[in-house]
């Protein structure tokens, strides 16, 4: 089996380690690896299949006779070392939204639009981490039935927000409970007993730019030019794991027994839907692996061709890492 040289930039931030995770768990065939990070990370120590890495600044020249950079930095890094790293002949698989909505560049959610993957320039976006929980979860129904429109609402954990997100929780909920003065730095509010209904940029429209990314990825993603989306955001007090609100609207009137059907089919999801016994998707399910769970499937009362539902995904693993290394894998030919 041929092995890979590959390289993580930003591999000491949440999602770049997690990258490592999955790797190391999905046993990808690895000759070398680079881990890059910024400067006051350089020299760090990280364990990966029994060996320890030393952590470098990357510059022009650090990404030659590499086969794959999986970008775990920000939109600024990405940009700055995009042309470095296509030029080295590696495939640059980018987890900032510095490339999302370029034409040239596939956004891909491997189960779903996987062959997009090889028609790259050298540049694979991710998408965002709600897009593809949601994307994921609605996926079944868009076999059975073209989607014309979705209302969304998402219930985002505050590790969203990075590393430091459920550690601001956690400080505000030891000094609620000592009856402390609540401090907050990473949200513009404190998140313990509250939930905050901004997550990005207000822009002209009223909504943010967290919210339309939803429908303008999920356009490219599924090829629906014409998919409606309307989204709301709202930061919850969870440390992991993103719950997602749909009304999924479709051309024809579809029975909920063939839209169950189709998700419990669908690879990468879990149906877990069942009211008699109280059971249906939460965070603490689905935190720590790679599964989004699908529950709460109900008929629409104000839209006969509509449906409800309610899922669940982490959004640091298959919202993020899980589905860059997933492109790599399709790329080569491995199952995941």
């Amino acid at each position: 089996m041929k092995r890979y040289k590959v390289g993580i930039l930003g591999a000491t931030g949440a999602v770049g380690r997690e990258m490592l995770n999955i790797l190391e768990e999905y046993k990808v065939p690895i000759d070398s690896l680079k881990l890059f990070a910024s400067q006051k990370s350089v020299g760090k120590q990280i364990s990966f299949n029994e060996k320890e890495y030393m952590v470098e600044e990357a510059n022009e020249e650090s990404f030659q006779g590499l086969d794959f950079v999986l970008g775990a930095a920000s939109n600024q890094i990405a940009k700055k070392y995009k042309d470095s790293i296509v030029q080295s002949g590696a495939i640059f698989i980018d987890n900032s939204s510095a490339f999302r909505m370029d034409d040239t560049v596939p956004l891909v959610v491997p189960e779903i639009n996987g062959e997009d993957a090889f028609s790259h320039k050298g540049v694979i976006a991710n998408p965002n981490c709600s897009t593809i929980i949601a994307l994921m979860a609605i996926s079944g129904i868009s076999r059975l039935s073209k989607i014309k429109s979705i209302v969304a609402s998402t219930y985002q954990a505050t590790s969203g927000a990075g590393a430091a997100g459920p550690v601001e929780l956690k400080e505000q909920m030891r000094a609620l409970l000592e009856h402390k003065e609540i401090k907050n730095s990473v949200f513009p509010y404190q998140i313990v007993d509250n939930l905050i209904p901004q997550i990005g940029n207000f822009i002209e429209n009223g909504y943010t730019t967290e919210e339309m990314k939803m429908q303008n990825e999920g356009r490219k993603i599924m090829h629906l030019p014409q998919l409606k989306v309307d989204c709301t955001c709202v930061r919850v007090p969870v440390p992991r794991s993103h719950s997602i609100s749909l009304m999924v609207c479709t051309e024809d009137n579809l029975s909920i027994e063939d839209i169950k059907r189709e998700i419990s089919l669908s690879k990468g999801c879990k149906l877990l839907d069942n009211p008699d016994e109280f059971l249906y998707p939460m965070p603490i399910h689905t935190s720590n692996q790679d599964l989004v769970y699908v529950g709460r499937i109900r008929k629409s009362l104000i839209n006969e061709n509509a449906v409800c539902l309610w899922c669940c995904g982490d959004q640091v693993r298959k919202g993020a890492a899980t589905n860059a290394v997933q492109i790599m894998m399709k790329l080569i030919g491995l199952k995941y």
